[in-house]
């Protein structure tokens, strides 16, 4: 029998050496060099025999390689997806889940990532799933179905194992359709000698569970943790591995979530969905807009409302300021759900071709519903909700803003100025403020709604406060 293989692998990022180095070259860290030991090829052989028993029994031959083919001699076919029975879902994956793909859904903790799982394989009816958790128990997970609504599968089967390989063994008894690892970060294999939740772990466990999924054509799940820094656990490794990678993301006081995708080699990176929590799961959220707005703003200074585009879909979303005089001798800016960094920019634009003067006063934003926003076509209307607050004067509720401001106090033109006008036309919107120079991007277009096409920012502060 051949020798097990000994190699050095770094903690912090998963740097691979020959030998010990007590400074790892990739990421600058001293003493995370562990030495690893590395059986012969358990774990590969364990997923390869899993995928080849699973594609057995559902009449799905892995095929034998094939020779190299001329990029124009490829055929054209589209990939039969799997429905998730959930419409924000199914728009974030780019249309379903693609057979023998591997996926990453990652987040902080409690904000939802088993619970959405959970309550969409129960919409599954004519798939079998075996849902894998190292984390929870079966009575944990049995008490969480009953209280999710929406949903009946009989043919989920759960597993509470770590053990990779005592994983495979069950997929080869009950060659499912699709499998949930729950999560990736409790999983451990035979083949190497270092804790579970260790880099090395992980891309162990992670590859032996790629290797399955294309072979046997079995989508796979992963849920995978957020560390301190807010990325996904395991650095870059496991975002290197899979095939698309969704992020969970929202405050856990809020009731909303959005769903992001960060890679995806099956459709757009730019395809988000929105869900409101309830007590009995996650509701997905078809018009966000009706839900982000207050319904009784009239007469309030510092509200202002944006035409904002996050991916793929346009949505309404109320911007709030507060402008106060500074209490200590160093005023405070603070903001929540905008970038802190563009809204010190935008003040400093405010200052400076305005003539507002904030250097004495306290400025606070905050994006209505607990999302954030990375939109540059906020700009407008963060800085007409400053102004608003400051000097007490309310922005009629008929009007909406969209528009990014530069360093000159310009206000430049914003992709999907069609789909903006739109989405504030449906809502019963009156007026809308554009920069001017995206009319040329609607021209012959007939709205309902009143344009205000603006070139500066004192243009739109002066149409709408005069």
């Amino acid at each position: 029998m051949a020798k097990d293989k000994i190699a050095y692998v770094c903690d912090n990022c998963g740097q691979e050496s020959a030998k010990w180095i007590g400074k790892c070259p990739a990421c600058g860290q001293w003493n995370t060099f562990r030495e690893i030991r590395i059986a012969n090829d358990t774990g590969q052989q364990s997923a390869r025999t899993a995928a080849k028993e699973v594609s057995a029994v559902r009449r799905q031959g892995v095929g034998s390689r094939s020779n190299a083919m001329l990029l124009k001699d490829i055929p054209m076919k589209d990939a039969p997806r799997m429905d998730m029975h959930d419409e924000e879902l199914n728009r974030v994956l780019g249309g379903g889940l693609v057979p023998g793909s591997i996926i990453l859904l990652g987040g902080d903790p409690g904000i939802g990532k088993s619970t959405l799982t959970l309550q969409t394989i129960m919409r599954m009816p004519d798939c079998d799933v075996l849902y894998v958790s190292g984390e929870e128990s079966a009575h944990q997970l049995k008490m969480r179905a009953e209280r999710i609504e929406g949903g009946k599968n009989e043919s989920v089967s759960v597993l509470c194992e770590t053990s990779i390989e005592k994983i495979f063994d069950q997929i080869r008894e009950s060659a499912p359709n699709l499998v949930i690892i729950d999560s990736i970060q409790t999983m451990e294999t035979e083949t190497v000698d270092s804790a579970p939740g260790s880099i090395t772990q992980i891309r162990e466990c992670a590859s032996a569970l790629l290797r399955f999924a294309k072979a046997s054509s079995v989508p796979v799940i992963l849920i995978g943790h957020i560390n301190k820094e807010g990325t996904i656990a395991g650095p870059k490794i496991l975002e290197h591995i899979v095939d698309a990678v969704i992020q969970f993301e929202g405050d856990r006081q809020g009731i909303y979530r959005i769903l992001r995708s960060i890679k995806n080699r099956f459709g757009s990176t730019s395809e988000l969905g929105i869900y409101e929590m309830l007590q009995n799961g996650l509701r997905p959220v078809s018009n966000p807009s009706e839900l982000l707005l207050s319904e009784d703003r009239d007469g309030m200074s510092g509200i202002a409302i944006s035409a904002a585009v996050e991916g793929m879909r346009p949505f309404m979303i109320e911007t709030q300021a507060l402008v106060s005089t500074a209490a200590y001798g160093t005023p405070q800016r603070s903001a929540t759900g905008f970038d802190q960094r563009r809204l010190n920019m935008l003040l400093a634009v405010l200052e400076k071709k305005v003539g507002f003067k904030l250097i004495q006063k306290d400025v606070f934003i905050n994006i209505a519903g607990g999302i954030k926003v990375t939109d540059m076509a906020m700009d407008l209307s963060v800085i007409a909700a400053v102004f608003s607050s400051n000097v007490d004067m309310p922005i009629d509720t008929g009007y909406c803003l969209c528009g990014e401001v530069g360093l000159s106090g310009e206000v430049r033109p914003v992709a999907r100025i069609e789909q903006r006008i739109a989405e504030a036309e449906k809502l019963g919107f009156t007026d809308i403020v554009i920069p001017k120079r995206s009319l040329m991007a609607i021209k012959g277009k007939k709205f309902s709604i009143k344009i205000h096409p603006v070139g500066k920012v004192e243009e739109a502060l002066r149409m709408l406060f005069g």
